[in-house]
């Protein structure tokens, strides 16, 4: 099997065919092009074509057969699809994507919405795209190592297109001691890391959890946590002096 990610739309030309005479034509010569991305020259006499080597062997594009130019508009198409599709395995090479990402990407290397839609649902039903189990694994990736809070993570999974309910069943797997720990983790070092009294640590600490998407309550109870250990340390230091 040929390796996808190889493939690079920026270096082919796909040359219609609607300067094709309408009548049967026999392929005269087949000629790989040149470059990675496995396509064919399909020669009929003066006329030429270009597809992906799937797409010629397929439809047993060989020396000697003919074919009317319905059928090469059809070829023509299906070679259009394989392509997307390749562009779409090529990114999901690359990492775990959405199928809002996919769409994206397909768009902006000018594929039509139909195909583009084809081919996203294609890669859904071989497992390749998978949102639920995306939200899933990038929930916890995002709370559990990056220390951001549900609000930051949904707000996240909104702009990858995710829908509503996956975005909930994903939240609703972190538990509240998950998200907890992740928030008292990165509050009690940017705590420590600030020079200043008491009310110092507190004015800076608080709104930086917010920002990185922490609740009210959750940001609340850590700053609680972390006032605590701060008055034990201080007890702590002053009976060191005793």
């Amino acid at each position: 099997m040929r390796d996808y990610e190889e493939f690079d739309r920026n270096e082919e030309e796909q040359i219609g065919i609607s300067h094709f005479p309408d009548q049967m034509l026999e392929i005269t010569r087949v000629e790989k092009k040149k470059g990675r991305d496995s396509r064919y020259t399909i020669y009929f006499g003066e006329y030429e074509l270009s597809v992906l080597e799937d797409v010629m062997i397929k439809y047993r594009m060989i020396k000697g057969n003919t074919f009317h130019k319905n059928e090469l508009e059809e070829i023509v198409v299906a070679d259009e699809k394989q392509r997307a599709y390749v562009q779409g395995l090529r990114f999901l090479g690359r990492k775990a994507r959405t199928r809002h990402e996919i769409a994206k990407k397909l768009k902006e290397k000018e594929f039509t919405l139909p195909i583009i839609e084809e081919i996203v649902t294609r890669l859904e039903q071989e497992g390749l795209i998978d949102d639920t189990l995306y939200a899933k694994e990038w929930t916890r990736q995002r709370i559990s190592n990056h220390r951001k809070g549900k609000l930051w993570v949904g707000q996240e999974l909104r702009q990858k297109g995710i829908t509503k309910e996956d975005i909930t069943e994903a939240l609703g797997e972190i538990s509240v001691e998950e998200e907890w720990n992740s928030a008292l983790l990165v509050g009690r070092k940017k705590w420590n890391q600030i020079k200043g009294d008491l009310t110092e640590k507190k004015r800076k600490t608080y709104p930086f959890l917010m920002r990185r998407g922490y609740s009210g309550e959750v940001t609340r109870k850590v700053m609680a946590q972390l006032e605590l250990e701060s008055s034990e340390e201080e007890q702590e230091f002053e009976e060191d002096f005793r």
